[in-house]
């Protein structure tokens, strides 16, 4: 059946018949139409839109949605404080895009965010996929504010629209031996042979690398340097392995569900050196291992991405993950750092135009976020003020150990015998 028009009603709950019959012409109707809609474009608030990239099912799908949620959080608070303001109180709206764990979807993934008009993209959550859609970001002059990949080819490859907010593996290496040399010195040197186990993706290869040039500079003789893909099911042989080797320390650079089972396998094995610390271990940085794994989670020791607990927003993001049942993880933590980052650089250029963000990011000096960084200025992509923490898993918590002005507890190294 036709649709008659006539009989449909309009904005004040009038059909057109009745305007006709009040005495109006169609040239009426239309007149009102036109006195009608600067009101309702007038109520319309203008949106700016963020792009989201990470990997929402796959095997980082637990980081990835807990990444989500931390941008999520900072989008609601921005919108609650205002908006864009330079934008005249414009509204951010997030678009985000599942990477699947796989860079070559995230690449396509960043074709359908900017064809959706978002003005720049936060996000991808390993250096695989960062590298991907970094360099499909490029296509579009779309900024891209990475919160976690490491790996030091994303900024060397001289793409401007790249701004990593957290540290890389270079600068996290520097950081996470000099405390590690900290932390043997006043134990009196226990560390002597240490052992690495890393992923053999860019983010753990370049990790052993580097350690394989600086922990000799300490005393430390490297015994063994083991590799495996992600994901990885079985990590017996290479426990095994590090058992026959008698390694003071171990050192593994894995994503969270490796880390877990490397853990595991060597509770299971029982091989107790004497201590195990990472540098972007994914073990002690994560609630979900502690909860789940308590035995195996004890006294390990990581170097990561945490927040300033001191901080009052700080607290009021940790009490917005309480109340929404999430794990509180540094996922949630850098990402909202970065999504900060990134709603302060469009704030910044009064606009939501791509270019505009780039020059803005490329440019001006940031302000305070959740994270334990300096004034945050980006120089060749990489934020000169940013820095890790450690954490070390006691009972059921996570405590910040190093640096003093943050910690909660001190240090205990090296571990007591857990064989």
């Amino acid at each position: 059946m036709a649709h008659d028009d006539t009989t449909s009603p309009d904005a004040t709950g009038r059909n057109r018949r009745d305007l006709l019959k009040a005495g109006g012409s169609t040239l009426a109707v239309a007149a009102l139409g036109t006195v009608a809609a600067p009101a309702v474009l007038r109520a319309q608030a203008p949106v700016v839109k963020i792009g989201g990239i990470g990997p929402l099912t796959g095997a980082l799908a637990y980081n990835g949605n807990q990444a989500k949620a931390g941008v999520q959080f900072a989008i609601d608070d921005a919108n609650a404080a205002g908006g864009i303001k330079s934008m005249g109180g414009a509204k951010i709206e997030l678009v985000y895009g599942d990477a699947e764990s796989r860079p070559d979807v995230g690449a396509a993934q960043v074709d359908k965010l900017a064809e959706a008009g978002v003005s720049c993209l936060v996000g991808s959550q390993s250096s695989a996929i960062s590298l991907a859609t970094t360099q499909a970001a490029a296509r579009f002059n779309l900024a891209q504010v990475i919160d976690v990949g490491t790996a030091e080819q994303i900024v060397q490859r001289g793409l401007p629209n790249v701004f990593r907010f957290s540290p890389g593996t270079a600068k996290a290496v520097d950081e996470g031996v000099a405390n590690l040399a900290t932390l043997n010195d006043q134990a009196g040197k226990p560390v002597k042979t240490v052992a690495i186990v890393h992923e053999d993706g860019p983010f753990g290869s370049s990790m052993a690398k580097l350690l394989n040039e600086k922990l000799p500079a300490l005393g430390m003789t490297v015994v063994e340097t083991i590799s495996h893909p992600t994901p990885q099911r079985d990590f017996t042989n290479i426990v095994l392995r590090l058992k026959a080797a008698k390694p003071d320390l171990v050192m593994p650079s894995h994503y969270i569900n490796e880390f877990i089972l490397f853990a595991r396998t060597i509770r299971q094995q029982r091989f107790s050196p004497k201590a195990i610390y990472s540098i972007f271990g994914g073990g002690a940085s994560n609630i979900k291992f502690v909860r789940e794994n308590p035995d195996a989670a004890q006294y390990v020791i990581d170097t990561n991405h945490w927040y300033d607990p001191r901080k009052p927003l700080s607290q009021a993001l940790a009490k917005k993950v309480a109340d929404a049942k999430l794990d509180l993880t540094y996922d949630i933590m850098v990402a909202y750092g970065a999504t900060q980052v990134a709603i302060e650089a469009i704030e910044k250029a009064k606009s939501s135009d791509r270019a505009k963000v780039i020059e803005a990011l490329s440019t001006q000096t940031f302000s305070d976020t959740v994270m334990p960084y300096g004034p945050i200025k980006f120089v060749g992509g990489d934020n000169t003020g940013s820095h890790l923490v450690n954490l070390q898993v006691r009972g059921d918590k996570i405590e910040v150990i190093f640096p003093k002005d943050v910690a909660t507890i001190a240090p205990v190294f090296p571990f007591p015998d857990r064989s």
